[in-house]
This record gives structure tokens, sequence and C-alpha cells, in this order.
């Protein structure tokens, strides 16, 4: 894969457990490049990798559109978790901690919701679904390396 320049709006594919990681890592090393704390990181990527996880599972698959925040905002990052699955039927459902639609624990998207600063979700049964995070920087800067 090529290398990732965390100042350019970028589409990563999600169509396998392998693109999970790939996003994962490019996340980071985003989130990292735009000054983003170790713990600012940790919290984005952990909502990345979980909204990752959904596009693939129960969206089919499909992509996530990386881009920074616009000059004039505050440092940050937008991530758009694309699919064209089944959509989700009961937002407010679906939004409540316990609640799975498979096996897991059920903090998925509110989990993923409650670790960013900004979180959308555009769907509509048949059509899919997109989740829109923001995440920006607190103005602590990253740690330097050797430091």
């Amino acid at each position: 894969m090529p290398a990732f320049d965390p100042t350019v709006e970028t589409s990563l594919p999600i169509r396998s457990d392998a693109d999970l990681a790939w996003v994962r890592q490019q996340v980071r090393q985003s989130a990292a490049g735009l000054g983003f704390g170790l713990v600012q990181q940790t919290k984005l990527v952990t909502a990345a990798s979980e909204l990752a996880r959904n596009t693939l599972v129960h969206g089919g698959g499909g992509h996530v559109d990386v881009m920074p925040l616009p000059p004039g905002m505050a440092r940050g990052l937008r991530l758009s978790f694309v699919d064209r699955g089944p959509g989700i039927r009961d937002v407010e459902l679906a939004m409540t901690d316990g609640y799975t639609s498979g096996g897991g624990l059920g903090l998925g998207l509110s989990g993923a919701k409650r670790l960013v600063d900004e979180f959308e979700i555009d769907t509509e049964p048949g059509r899919g679904t997109t989740v829109t995070v923001i995440a920006g920087t607190t103005g602590v800067p990253a740690a330097r390396p050797g430091a």
C-alpha cells in the first residue's frame, strides 16, 4: 500500500479483516501527524476500529473517507464510514448501550460515539449507512520522539 499523508483526504477500502488493520494503522498515523496526543489517538482508533468492523460485518463492506478538518477549524479529523448494506432499521435502539444485532457486547455505536467529539448516522433500510465522526486535538501536543 502507498505511504499515507495525514494532511490529504483519502478513501480506504473496507472489504476484509486485513483492511480493518490497515484502517486502524492509517487513522493512528493521520491523528499522530496532526498532533493528537496518545490518549486522543487511542480513542479515535478505537472508535474507527468499531465503525470499520460494523461497515464490514453489518454493511457487507464499504470504505472510510479520512479527511483532515479544513483550515480555520480546530486541528482534527473527519472519518466517514460508508456502506451500501441493509441499513439500520431503528437507530435509537442501535445506539442503546447493551443492544447488539450479533454476539457482541452491545457497546459498538454508543461506545464509538462517546470516544469522539461529533457523531452522525445517516441510514435508511435498504440504502446503507454512513457514520461520520469528528475528533479534534485538545491543544495538548503529542509527545516528541526521544522526549
